[in-house]
């Protein structure tokens, strides 16, 4: 069979097929759920990214004697180079066949692009950075991706593996029953409550694009030190912002001030997946009318907390050290009032230990791992 990498930049008809050839690669796959087209073409839309303010990307399909059967992208990001001083490029998007020709035609595609873009070693998947999708799923299978998450079959990480890219690092999912809360948790929220110089409240929608200013904030602040962290620039703030005004529930996210002075966030967001998983793909003519009957009057059944930190004047401060159980706590109350019954935290890295001990405190779980996988390419 007649094998044939093709670039997206190649026309409208390998645009279409690098959106629609995830059909075929998870059509036998109940766990699958197919992202929105607008979204990933906008992620790829040099105008609409702003990622492509620092970055460059491009993206391949492979197709065998003229049928698509995988997909990959590449990505440089200057934000990371002049932070991390790596070399490393990224791949992402990588879905295929189970077919260890088309993964190596691929991955060596994305590696030649990198590599022209001197890049030194390849990283991935990130699709296109680390403040987007992340990972290739090596456990948790047997259900659904939740919203901003990828979703694999078992072979396609094996496939990474024997086109020589190795571990560099594993990124947990964490599942979370909405219910009870342990006495330890709940003990640290009425401590936190009863502090007079602390205030709290969720996020007003009328001024979305302040909230989320602050909240982002934080998370420049709160997770700079972490293994690959990229801040989110102001115009990713402001598509962000946009972003959330369609999806958000403000229950869902919880802002905590000391004296004032914004110190921890949460945002957690409706499982947009549990509402799009007949959609194929498409808003419409059908499809955006169910997401907001679903979603505004139905009312969603999972959520993810993408979003949880203390900034590092007050992380180690003994007054607040129960800021985080206060969050998570809130976070339970409000998603059960909202008839919420499951949600996932995370990622979180496989090494980050404080994180982790924290989320078993509360009673979660880990129920799916992602890998990051590399290789150098001098």
């Amino acid at each position: 069979m007649t094998l044939e990498i093709r670039s997206i930049d190649g026309g409208r008809k390998v645009r279409r097929d690098f959106l629609n050839v995830v059909d075929s690669i998870y059509a036998t796959d109940p766990a699958f759920v197919r992202s929105l087209d607008m979204d990933i073409s906008d992620r790829l839309d040099r105008k609409k990214n702003p990622f492509f303010e620092h970055g460059e990307a491009t993206a391949f399909v492979a197709y065998l004697d003229q049928v698509p059967v995988g997909r990959i992208s590449a990505s440089i990001d200057r934000l990371h180079t002049e932070r991390h001083c790596d070399g490393a490029g990224f791949f992402g998007f990588f879905d295929t066949i189970d077919d260890a020709r088309v993964a190596e035609a691929l991955l060596d595609a994305a590696a030649e692009w990198l590599r022209q873009k001197g890049a030194e070693r390849m990283r991935g998947p990130f699709s296109l950075s680390i403040n987007e999708e992340c990972g290739c799923l090596v456990s948790g299978f047997e259900s659904p991706p939740m919203i901003m998450m990828p979703h694999h079959r078992p072979h396609q990480g094996a496939l990474i593996e024997a086109a020589g890219l190795t571990k560099s690092k594993d990124l947990f999912a964490w599942r979370y029953e909405v219910g009870s809360v342990p006495r330890r948790a709940q003990k640290a929220f009425d401590e936190i409550t009863n502090l007079p110089e602390i205030e709290a409240r969720e996020v007003d929608l009328k001024h979305l694009e302040r909230d989320v200013e602050l909240i982002m904030g934080v998370f420049n602040d709160a997770w700079s030190d972490n293994w690959g962290f990229l801040p989110a620039t102001p115009r990713e703030v402001q598509k962000m912002a946009a972003d959330l005004s369609m999806i958000a529930l403000p229950q869902l996210t919880q802002l905590v001030f000391i004296n004032g002075e914004v110190a921890a966030v949460a945002l957690a967001l409706p499982n947009v997946n549990e509402m799009i998983h007949d959609a194929k793909g498409q808003l419409f003519p059908t499809g955006a009318l169910k997401l907001w009957w679903r979603l505004r009057v139905r009312g969603p059944k999972s959520a993810r907390l993408i979003v949880l930190g203390i900034t590092k004047k007050w992380r180690h401060a003994r007054r607040y050290a129960g800021l985080s159980a206060y969050l998570y706590v809130k976070l339970n109350q409000s998603a059960h009032m909202l008839g919420i019954r499951s949600g996932e935290l995370g990622w979180t890295l496989e090494d980050n230990a404080p994180i982790n001990v924290a989320i078993k405190m509360m009673g979660g779980h880990v129920h799916k791992t992602y890998r990051i996988y590399e290789r150098p390419l001098v």
